[in-house]
Order: structure tokens, then sequence, then C-alpha cells
């Protein structure tokens, strides 16, 4: 008997992230919803906590089977399902519409998140109306292959977070490296929230010092033991630091300290930086989506 119910933040969080581990499949990445994709969401400023009611959970016994939720806020969703459960995902999909649409001025549009080896996902998206709006690839680097090797400029020096952990100097590292502009905020709270998941690694995360003792770059790294990979989120260099090699060295320093922990690869971003230093493109992630206009599909 397989039953559904709505997922309780602070109760499910633990056992939700142990299904996503269960559920990790190299092959078609589960819509790429990795445990540390989903845990980064939670612990990011702009995560809508207060929603998360609306995320769907299926169950049998007590074993979740299905997980429908979105990243960061309403208008996405993933549909992540155990294999042999596939014949829910019709539900999962009319849950997520329902649930998880966004809606403004008596429209609603729901996107849905997948890769382009999930077959069975992108036929029920098509049958249902749904279109395909973007795709960006999904890159790794194999720790099959050589590092690259990245000196940093003389005057500077890297170190982990368990060394030293400025937030102020974090958060401005952060808030000038993604262009949010030259002046940031004092929000500090965030970036300690950021810290406050319980895989987050402060061994792991990676920081370039300028000369002048501001941090120009930061490498957070995520691994998972029991699938035996690494996750990079976030790296971002300061816009007058670009063009060293900091990004370079910090990601590589994370990604060794990784292999040495046991892990087989590294997943990274999607600008071409990645392909540069060695990533390849294992899939594509897909966003399909769908508008409705006070209850219709929108022509």
């Amino acid at each position: 008997m397989i039953s559904r119910r709505r997922y309780k933040l602070l109760a499910d969080f633990e056992k939700v992230s142990q299904f996503l581990d269960d559920n990790y499949n190299l092959e078609t990445l589960n819509s790429y919803l990795l445990q540390q994709f989903f845990e980064y969401a939670h612990t990011h400023p702009y995560f809508q906590y207060q929603k998360t009611h609306h995320f769907g959970l299926w169950e049998e016994g007590e074993k979740i089977v299905a997980l429908v939720c979105f990243e960061m806020e309403l208008g996405e969703a993933f549909l992540s399902v155990r294999e042999g459960y596939d014949h829910l995902l019709a539900e999962m999909l009319s849950y997520a519409e329902k649930e998880l649409s966004a809606e403004t001025d008596n429209k609603k549009i729901l996107n849905v998140w997948i890769t382009d080896k999930e077959k069975k996902k992108s036929e029920l998206l098509l049958e249902n109306g749904y279109k395909k709006v973007y795709t960006e690839p999904v890159r790794i680097f194999s720790y099959d292959k050589n590092f690259v090797d990245s000196e940093i400029p003389d005057g500077y020096s890297m170190f982990s977070l368990e060394e030293e952990n400025d937030i102020k100097k974090i958060h401005s590292c952060l808030w000038k490296g993604f262009n949010h502009g030259p002046e940031p905020d004092d929000n500090y709270d965030q970036r300690l929230l950021m810290q406050s998941g319980p895989n987050f690694r402060k061994d792991l995360s990676t920081v370039i010092k300028a000369p002048d003792g501001e941090y120009a770059c930061y490498a957070g790294m995520w691994f998972d033991s029991q699938n035996r990979y690494a996750y990079l989120e976030p790296l971002a260099t300061v816009p007058e630091h670009r063009r060293k090699g900091l990004a370079t060295a910090a990601l590589t320093e994370a990604m060794k300290k990784t292999k040495k922990l046991g892990a087989k690869y590294c997943f990274g971003g999607v600008p071409e930086f990645y392909k540069s230093i060695g990533f390849e493109t294992i899939c594509l992630r897909e966003k399909w989506e769908k508008k409705f206009i006070t209850g219709r599909k929108e022509n």
C-alpha cells in the first residue's frame, strides 16, 4: 500500500536525504536532484522554507518511494522516484501542478527539471502540454585523470575554513564574486546559515586570500561517502582577481581532498571554464515549462 503525504521540514529532511542518496544513479542522475543540491538549497537565504509543506512524499510502509519538491521556490518542480515505481509519475506530475505552480495575475506556471536521459519523464511532459525551454550541460571531472597544475600568484595564500573562517570576508567575496555589486550588504547571518547544513565541511571548503588580506576566491565542496562523488557549490572569484588561476587552484585543491576521502569524480558547473580544465559533459539538464490561464493551458 502506497500512501502520500506532505513533507515536514524538520522531521523529514534526513529521511529524504537518505532517499536521495539511495536513489542516486549516474546514468539518469534522477533529474540531477542530488542530496547535496537538496541540502544546499535548504540552507540558502532565498529558499522558501515556509512553503516546503507543498512538497509531496509517497511512502510504502516506512520507505519513501517518490518525492516532488522545488529547489528554491514555487514555480519549479523535481520528480524523484525509485526504480520500479515509475507508475507514480503521472500522479506526481498532477500533484506538482496543483501544489508547486506559481500564480500571478490569474496565471499559473510550472517548470519541471529533468535530464535528457529520462525518457519516461520527457514523454509524460510532452503528453501533458509541456515544452522544453532550456538546456544546460551537467559536467564531471573524473579522478582517473590528472589534475590541472595551477599555482597561485605571489602574495596570495590558500587555506581551508578550518584554518580561518571570517564570515564578513566570505560574504564580501561571494557577493562580489557573483556580481551582485561592488558594495556588499551586511547580511552576514545568511553566510552563517549556509554553513549550518549537517554535511557542510569546513575542511573541504577552500579560500584564497589576496595580498590585501581580503578573500579573493571561495570554493565550497561537498562529499558523498555513500556514492563516492564530490559536489562543488559554490565557486566564486572577486572580479579584480579573475584570470589569475585562482578558481582553478581552489577547485583543484578541494577535489584532491575529496579524492583522498574516496571520491571517484566531482560535479562542476555550467560555464565553459569547467570544460577548459577537464570537466566532461555527461548529460543535459532540461527545463520543461507549462503555462496556464484560469485553469486552462495557455495557447
